[in-house]
């Protein structure tokens, strides 16, 4: 297989979704969608900046209506090297849309040689959420959050969407999803200024709990068959996801201190 060449007038630049329109290949927009009964969905995802970066986090549990639908669906990506994608809302769409994002700013990097910068990634997956918008009229929401370590400045930042593809960038924390509510309660409580990495573990594993436990579409943590939350940090070394033993402990503690001294 070889590579398409384009005249001058005629090249698509860095954008994949140029690329495919030029060839005239389908764009993985939205497709004729179908109600919201019976379609999979993630729920609780959440972001906090701490002094080297942002953690990122979310629970494990999809829901189909008042079914779990799965236990231990993944819902925190890689978008590259130095940020993350966290997803909720109907989960193919979301999980299309993670895999594209991830493919563009691959592409982009490619061809021009560089990474494009944070704004850029915020911005591109905003419009990503704003031609999905018909999906989402429909019953087919996608609600990210996209959070990474911004180089130029020196710092973690992080961004909040809307389903029209509106960007919002938060200073301390952010969460979507059914149980965001509760979620962003102990987070506001929690999150100070000098919070380094190992408290932001602590409060997303405490605000991820919390949010389980008052909403029923939220996972919680399960011990019996070793499912607890995704947990990822973003610092200026990259994207790591963190052990998943390192994450039992931290929620082990979490429930003997809730527990009174005896995890539960």
């Amino acid at each position: 297989m070889t590579l398409p060449l384009f005249s001058p007038g005629e090249d698509p630049g860095p954008s994949f979704l140029g690329l495919l329109a030029h060839l005239g290949l389908e764009s993985p927009g939205p497709q004729a969608p179908m109600g919201p009964s019976g379609v999979t969905h993630g729920t609780t995802v959440l972001a906090i900046r701490y002094v080297d970066g942002v953690v990122m986090a979310g629970d494990r549990r999809a829901t189909t209506g008042n079914l779990i639908s799965h236990r231990s669906m993944e819902k925190v990506f890689p978008a590259d090297n130095t940020s993350g994608v966290a997803i909720a809302g109907a989960a193919g769409p979301a999980m299309e849309m993670v895999c594209l994002f991830q493919l563009q700013l691959e592409h982009y990097e490619k061809v021009e040689g560089n990474p494009l910068s944070l704004d850029g990634k915020a911005n591109q997956l905003s419009q990503m959420l704003r031609s999905h918008l018909p999906a989402a009229m429909q019953g087919l929401a996608v609600l990210p959050i996209f959070a990474g370590y911004d180089e130029r400045v020196q710092t973690g930042r992080l961004f909040q969407f809307d389903i029209t593809g509106g960007r919002y960038e938060e200073r301390a924390h952010a969460a979507v999803g059914s149980g965001s509510l509760h979620a962003t309660t102990v987070m506001k409580i929690r999150h100070h200024d000098d919070l380094d990495r190992e408290g932001a573990v602590d409060i997303a594993v405490e605000a991820l709990f919390q949010a389980a436990d008052e909403d029923t579409a939220t996972g919680g943590p399960d011990p019996i068959r070793g499912i607890y939350p995704v947990v990822a940090a973003i610092t200026a070394d990259g994207y790591e996801r963190l052990p998943d033993d390192e994450v039992a402990a931290r929620t082990d503690a979490l429930l003997r201190r809730i527990g009174g001294g005896e995890a539960t």
